[in-house]
């Protein structure tokens, strides 16, 4: 893509409303703008960070075995009776009427929906285990929004629910997200430490929290510096092996790891202090088993081994596409701007002519940027006739992995700039050696 054909509206000076890093470095990048409080359009290089972020999300959704659906944003109000939630959800639930004066909702969840969906049409153990997941915009009119895409009132969400005959087989199903949730942020290049959550009247040890470390996080965290070390699970785990899956979790909860909000400080303080990690957290993701909660209020039942019919055992799956957009950022940044994982930047390179008109620039920069896309890379080539400080600020800003710097000076000695964002170092290479680098 050629940045003079780009839609890449950068700001120069911060915005007064942005708070935290991602929220302000969001704005001056082009990647978002405010429509109303809380509610933010996705421009093009925003999106394509999304589009990126739910590309990785389904791979390992669809690698753990979970089923994609796509379930409506308006929601008919007496599904939301039937659970007993209604009335009980509060202001954050945008209540709304048809013309026909029927109640309906701006979903800000899918448990009773995807409920409705399963009772449809499964009947027999034999169906499951069963996971559906949709990546869908969620609406929860927030008192106080801020803080950018971290806390707005619309917001993208990868909703996942299992479905199981016990308690049994929910448990590795609740196992199987938890494996495919460590696989899913570190391909997004986080390190997302499992802290278990309060699981309410249910009780037991399965609900996790997926927290990034972050100086601006919402939570404090506690826990052992071995979830900083520990290996996520491998390309060829067996999604299917109740007993691998076991090892898994038994190994990323044997060491303590906690939010603020059910800190233990007896236990943190039996870690040796070398051992010890307490820091600021971002919420990435939630994992939450609820049993029959749901099934039984709505009916979702299905026919045992046995011939007696019983309610379906379910459980929660969340991931905040559009809210790791920020995260991201807030991990990832410095005083120039954004520095992107390779996984998830925009654009694989940003290529700078130092200046354009130059004959002998705008052919070697043409060249690198045809081979570079005949390679299958995506390239964004700044073509346009202004500051050469400009371009280095603004590929700065939208913190592209790699930035290749071509100039007329540099020609005349045989070679270009190659720029790693992440350490600021060059390397000077000649233009075939950087055609090879580029696309290998």
């Amino acid at each position: 893509m050629r940045l003079s054909n780009y839609f890449l509206p950068i700001l120069k000076e911060t915005p007064k409303e942005a708070e935290i890093a991602s929220h302000r470095l969001m704005l001056r990048a082009g990647m978002i703008r405010q429509q109303s409080a809380g509610i933010y359009s996705w421009l093009p290089l925003g999106l394509k960070v999304l589009n990126k972020i739910n590309i990785i999300i389904r791979e390992e959704m669809e690698r753990a075995g979970a089923v994609e659906i796509l379930m409506p944003t308006l929601q008919s109000a007496d599904l939301w009776r039937e659970s007993g939630r209604y009335d009980a959800y509060g202001k954050e639930m945008l209540r709304i009427q048809d013309r026909h004066e029927r109640d309906m909702l701006y979903g800000p969840t899918n448990e009773e929906m995807v409920t409705d969906i399963f009772r449809s049409y499964v009947r027999s153990y034999k169906d499951l285990p069963l996971n559906l997941y949709h990546i869908q915009w969620k609406f929860r009119d927030e008192v106080r929004p801020r803080f950018g895409v971290m806390r707005g009132r619309e917001f993208l969400m990868k909703d996942a629910y299992s479905f199981d005959t016990d308690f049994e087989t929910a448990k590795v199903a609740y196992q199987r997200m938890f494996a495919a949730y460590l696989r899913t942020f570190n391909r997004l290049g986080l390190k997302a430490i499992p802290m278990k959550a309060d699981t309410g009247p249910i009780g037991g040890d399965l609900s996790h929290e997926f927290i990034i470390l972050a100086e601006t996080g919402e939570s404090g965290v506690f826990c052992h510096k071995s979830h900083l070390e520990r290996a996520v699970p491998s390309d060829d785990v067996n999604f299917n092996n109740a007993a691998v899956l076991q090892k898994i979790f038994d190994d990323w909860t044997k060491d303590y790891a906690a939010t603020d909000e059910i800190h233990d400080e007896e236990a943190y303080a039996a870690i040796n202090e070398s051992d010890r990690v307490s820091a600021r957290g971002i919420e990435v993701g939630h994992i939450f088993y609820f049993g029959t909660k749901y099934s039984e209020s709505m009916g979702a039942k299905i026919t045992g081994s046995d011939g007696v019919e019983k309610p379906v055992h379910m459980g929660s799956y969340g991931i905040g596409p559009s809210r790791l957009v920020g995260g991201i950022i807030e991990a990832f940044h410095d005083e120039n701007g954004i520095i992107w994982p390779e996984s998830v930047a925009p654009f694989d390179l940003g290529i700078i002519n130092m200046k354009p008109g130059d004959m002998a620039t705008d052919e070697a920069s043409q060249k690198l940027y045809d081979s570079l896309v005949k390679a299958g890379k995506d390239v964004l080539y700044d073509d346009r006739d202004t500051r050469a400080g400009a371009k280095f600020a603004t590929m700065d800003l939208i913190g592209l992995p790699k930035q290749a710097i071509i100039g007329p000076r540099g020609l005349k000695e045989g070679v270009i700039e190659i720029k790693d964002r992440a350490t600021n170092t060059r390397e000077s290479v000649s233009l075939e050696a950087a055609i090879n680098m580029l696309t290998s």
